[in-house]
């Protein structure tokens, strides 16, 4: 991923000189266990701790394979440079590359998982704090666009808050998925390796054995994990959406935060564009471009093969790093968003009384109206707002068919406003507690 949508701290899960370390890890784990078992002289497993505090070289490795052609070689080749040929005679014995492959990666994603969980959790304060801000600022509901009936920009924070809440639990339950190592050699049956030299390396790393490997870990979990990541990047474009449409010049209930200096446009001065939205949006489909490989990489030929290799060394990376720059860039636009009550009020008045058709409709069917000479009442006098322009209430006062129904007063109640808020409160408690 480039450094325009990168933060460093997800970036150094995934340089080389991290995945070395894990690589190393795990080999010299692997050797304290076959030493506790007597499999190896301990003297060799404690000549593998020696190079603890080494800079692996990354150019060198590089250098060694472009000549064997295999990286885990080269890594191998490059420690033994380091500790000597003999004492590190024993390094890898069992093993297989999957063994180191498939656990660092699985390592490296857990590691991402918890700072996106991290990022989650700011998010999530961010959308509460907005919420309880705005729990009472009215506005109009909009379906297919299309003005509906008043809610209040509370609810709309409210419900990213609840998305969100889940985005967070499936964030957890895909790093718990993913939170498995291997460590079982050629295809999976331990013929080489102690299973317990598993369980040591997989408890020192935070990791549960994976119950059967082949010769690598199950890409079923790969696949939940990035389609977990997909998710969430969906839930970020729907918050993105909602802005921009706020954003727009015909309504401008909301806008992102525009700071001195900013420029909007190369050729009119006067714009002020929902630039870190419309990014979201785009972000998000990077996102998702890697669920459909990841899916596809869970079917793999007999006890392995490599076709996932070039997938996920791409989506790896790209996917967490994108994503967690998605997640912080949301927040800094939940956080600054400068929102117009005043806008609000103004739009859901456009058309003068028209969103209260509803209670005009249920009102005329409990005072006898049938429902379907309720609805062409309604709609009769709603049509006059939208063609002409008139006003709501006024024209249902005057239809004696109306009248007949309903007195002055009870039409004149059904335009409280009060009424579409009366359970906002209840709505909070389910999404936010008590």
């Amino acid at each position: 991923m480039i450094p325009r949508y990168s933060r460093p701290e997800m970036v150094a899960i995934w340089s080389p000189e991290t995945k070395f370390r894990i690589w190393y890890e795990i080999e010299a784990h692997a050797c304290d266990a076959m030493a506790d078992l007597g499999v190896i002289p301990r003297e060799n497993a404690d000549a593998v701790w020696r190079a603890k505090d080494v800079e692996f070289d990354v150019a060198r490795i590089d250098e060694i394979e472009a000549v064997t052609k295999h990286d885990v070689i080269a890594f191998l080749t490059h420690l033994a440079e380091h500790i000597g040929s003999d004492e590190a005679r024993f390094v890898h014995q069992g093993m297989t590359s999957s063994d180191v492959l498939d656990t660092c990666f699985n390592v490296q994603l857990v590691r991402a998982a918890d700072i996106l969980i991290a990022d989650m959790e700011k998010l999530l304060a961010a959308l509460k704090r907005r919420a309880i801000e705005h729990k009472d600022t009215v506005r109009i509901g909009r379906s297919h666009g299309i003005h509906a009936e008043p809610t209040t920009m509370g609810l709309t924070f409210a419900r990213f808050y609840a998305e969100m809440d889940r985005n967070l639990r499936r964030l957890q339950t895909a790093r718990a998925e993913i939170a498995t190592g291997a460590i079982s050699g050629a295809v999976g049956t331990f013929a080489n390796i102690d299973p317990r030299v598993e369980e040591h390396v997989c408890e020192k790393l935070g990791l549960e054995p994976e119950p059967i490997s082949t010769q690598v870990i199950p890409r079923d979990r790969h696949a939940a994990f990035f389609a977990a990541l997909g998710v969430v990047a969906s839930s970020i474009e729907n918050i993105a959406i909602e802005v921009r449409h706020m954003q727009r010049t015909e309504v401008l209930e909301a806008e992102e935060f525009f700071s001195a200096g900013q420029k909007g446009s190369s050729a009119m001065p006067h714009k002020r564009n929902p630039v870190l939205t419309e990014n979201l949006t785009g972000l998000a489909r990077l996102v998702r471009m890697s669920v459909v490989p990841a899916m596809e990489n869970v079917a793999l030929w007999h006890e392995r093969d490599i076709s996932h290799s070039s997938v996920e060394r791409n989506i790896g990376p790209d996917t967490t790093i994108t994503l967690d720059f998605a997640l912080a860039r949301l927040t800094s636009v939940v956080d600054n968003l400068v929102v117009y009550p005043e806008n609000m009020l103004n739009n859901m008045n456009k058309f003068r009384g028209l969103v209260m058709s509803q209670r005009v409709l249920l009102a005329l069917t409990q005072a006898g109206v049938s429902r379907e000479d309720a609805y062409r009442l309604v709609q009769r006098n709603a049509m006059k707002v939208w063609e002409q322009g008139a006003d709501f209430k006024t024209e249902l006062l005057a239809d004696a068919d109306v009248t007949a129904a309903l007195s002055p007063d009870e039409i004149e109640e059904k335009f409280d406003l009060g009424y579409h808020t009366k359970h906002v409160d209840t709505i909070f408690k389910r999404v936010f507690g008590e």
